[in-house]
């Protein structure tokens, strides 16, 4: 702007100098063009430091008002940086804290797999021994009912033996006396 008006003024001055140079009759001080020259340059000289100053508040403050935005600008990066700092530790616990998690399942279930283990095994020797005690209940019910079986033969064979080879009324009670003693000896 200011180019402007010293470009101006320079092209009325010219035009003075000019007027009078070709000399029209008129002294340089008679002439309007002269006095039009002076008082826009003197025009000039009154707003030129209005005019800057004006200029140069505008340009100061957008100059603060940039600088503003720089500032905050760089104060949202900072907090921006401290965020993205703040949310990688967080996720460095999260990821750390979820490796602990891991591990611990891991040893909860080695745990549980041994306690498993050994709870399967003791069930099996609980059975084997049941089992065990099951048979040991049979063998001695069998031996007991072939005792009791054998008995039962040897009476009858008894009784068959002492029929035939006793007879008549004596051989009947000896046989039946033999019969009652028997039970009582074999158990």
């Amino acid at each position: 702007m200011t180019m402007r008006f010293l470009t101006a003024a320079t092209v009325l001055i010219a035009g003075t100098s000019a007027a009078w140079a070709a000399g029209e009759g008129e002294s340089l001080l008679e002439s309007a063009q002269t006095w039009v020259a002076v008082a826009f340059v003197i025009f000039l000289v009154a707003i030129y430091r209005p005019v800057t100053k004006m200029m140069a508040s505008k340009l100061d403050g957008r100059a603060e008002e940039i600088k503003s935005e720089l500032d905050e600008a760089q104060r949202l990066r900072e907090e921006a940086q401290h965020t993205l700092a703040e949310y990688q530790r967080k996720q460095r616990d999260a990821l750390a804290e979820a490796e602990g998690i891991i591990a611990e399942a891991c040893e909860e279930a080695k745990r549980i797999d041994q306690n498993v283990q050994e709870r399967t095994e003791a069930t099996l020797k609980r059975r084997e021994q049941q089992a065990l005690d099951m048979i040991a209940a049979a063998e001695a019910r069998a031996i007991a009912d072939v005792r009791a079986l054998a008995a039962d033969v040897a009476i009858s064979a008894t009784r068959q033996i002492l029929t035939d080879a006793v007879d008549g009324q004596k051989g009947d009670e000896i046989v039946d006396q033999a019969i009652g003693e028997i039970p009582g000896k074999l158990n």
